[in-house]
């Protein structure tokens, strides 16, 4: 029996040097930041960004050495890691760990970045800090399981202590403090899934405050402030406010051995991941039966019940952010254009003929994939043909998976897609952030990546 896994798991943050990570989990740590970075910048306009941007430059100093992605002006590390938070999980491109149901770059990052520029840390000091948070968080998350995930969103919650688990390596805080850490972070953790069913901003919000608070918390531990020392598996701790069937062994399952951020998915499509799955499938049968959208009659796509908890409140989505959690937009969308990227969802998400098919689409709950989940996010799709023909598409792993992954050269496509669509950089400007990142562990001092 573990005895007190919360102690094991900051531990372990704590000492974690880079030498200690595997050459091939450093290098899907690079390709993991770049990616984040992408999603960061696409972010930029987003009316709940920029608010939450609005809200930084009201309470926060107008200089500093942590660098706001998307307007490139410079505060504390806090309100940095703040709006770059909130601006990386706007455009539905950010990475998830599937296991997790958790998406750790969009809170790991921010906080990382914003530290690292303020200290003048390494390359390899904020490596190791972010592989800390994504091994902290991923674990939370699963953890949680899925009873949490039904009503919380896993990317606040254990996003918070993932956030305070990379800062803290970072800040080099001692087992005993970022155990204090924790306590702080887990009691401010937070982020609910109602927020859908009106087409609210919380999404935003969540990763906002967790990448903030868990930043905060490591400072304050630093400091000598204490947390609660069992925050997570107590009796009044996380799992039990939050939890069915959580499961504690997973806080510490192989560390040091099982690498969980290698298994953490790119995004491929602009949309909530449990509509990738799906999408994959469509595209598969539309590809090998040459369909076009008149010729189908009804897209019946089988699913975990994760995904019918969280995009079943969608009906008729009210805004493009909202209508990435709709499986009808996301199908029409794929059947019409082949892509349902930030483009597609920005000019045609309440078009008429998206409107249409979207009516054809119904989600079922499928045995199969509902108990593979969320290990495997296994895609299945049932097609009627307006001539009578059922058409089946399956797919094992969806694009962007660590069996399907993207290659560099496809992550630097993707990212400057992203900071196209937005605005916030130039290809030029790109290019040099790709060389930046790719050699970012041979950097002595981090400082500003867009000037």
């Amino acid at each position: 029996m573990i005895d007190h896994p919360s102690q094991t798991l900051a531990s372990f943050a704590a000492n974690l040097r880079f030498d200690d990570i595997p050459e091939p989990v450093i290098r899907r740590a690079e390709d993991l930041f770049l990616d984040w970075f992408g999603s960061t910048l696409a972010g930029k306009g987003g009316r709940p960004v920029e608010t939450i941007d609005w809200f930084a430059q009201q309470m926060g100093p107008a200089t500093g050495a942590s660098e706001v992605l998307i307007s490139r002006r410079q505060t504390t590390p806090l309100f940095a890691a703040m709006v770059n938070a909130a601006s990386s999980h706007f455009a539905e491109q950010d990475d998830v760990h599937n296991g997790s149901v958790f998406h750790p770059g969009a809170v790991v990052f921010p906080a990382v970045l914003a530290v690292a520029q303020s200290l003048g840390s390494s390359g390899r000091d904020l490596l190791t800090a972010a592989v800390a948070g994504y091994e902290v968080g991923i674990r939370v998350g699963e953890f949680l399981g899925r009873s949490h995930y039904k009503i919380f969103h896993t990317t606040g919650t254990a996003g918070t202590v993932a956030s305070a688990a990379a800062v803290g390596r970072l800040l080099e805080l001692t087992p005993e403090q970022l155990l204090n850490a924790f306590g702080s972070a887990g009691t401010q953790a937070a982020g609910l899934w109602e927020f859908l069913r009106d087409a609210a901003d919380s999404k935003q919000l969540h990763t906002a405050k967790a990448a903030a608070d868990g930043l905060m918390s490591a400072y304050l531990a630093g400091q000598g402030f204490t947390g609660a020392r069992r925050i997570l598996e107590g009796a009044q701790g996380m799992a039990a406010g939050m939890s069915s069937d959580a499961d504690p062994a997973k806080l510490t399952d192989r560390l040091g051995e099982r690498w969980a951020l290698a298994e953490t998915s790119f995004k491929y499509h602009a949309s909530c991941r449990h509509t990738h799955p799906a999408a994959d499938a469509l595209l598969q049968v539309i590809s090998v039966h040459d369909l076009v959208p008149e010729q189908i009659a009804r897209v019946t796509a089988y699913v975990h019940q994760g995904a019918i908890d969280v995009l079943g409140p969608v009906l008729k989505p009210q805004t493009v952010h909202q209508a990435k959690f709709s499986m009808g937009t996301v199908l029409g969308l794929i059947a019409q254009f082949h892509c349902a990227g930030m483009k597609e969802f920005d000019a045609y998400y309440n078009d008429a003929r998206i409107a249409a098919f979207r009516d054809k689409v119904q989600m079922a709950l499928d045995t199969e994939v509902d108990r593979a989940y969320p290990a495997r996010w296994i895609g299945k799709v049932t097609v009627e043909t307006v001539d009578g023909r059922m058409l089946h598409g399956r797919v094992e792993e969806p694009k962007g998976d660590p069996g399907n992954t993207l290659t560099r050269a496809e992550l630097e496509q993707k990212a400057l897609r992203l900071a196209h669509f937005s605005g916030a950089a130039t290809a030029a400007e790109m290019h040099a952030v790709f060389e930046q990142i790719w050699q970012v562990a041979k950097i002595n001092k981090i400082e500003r990546f867009l000037a």
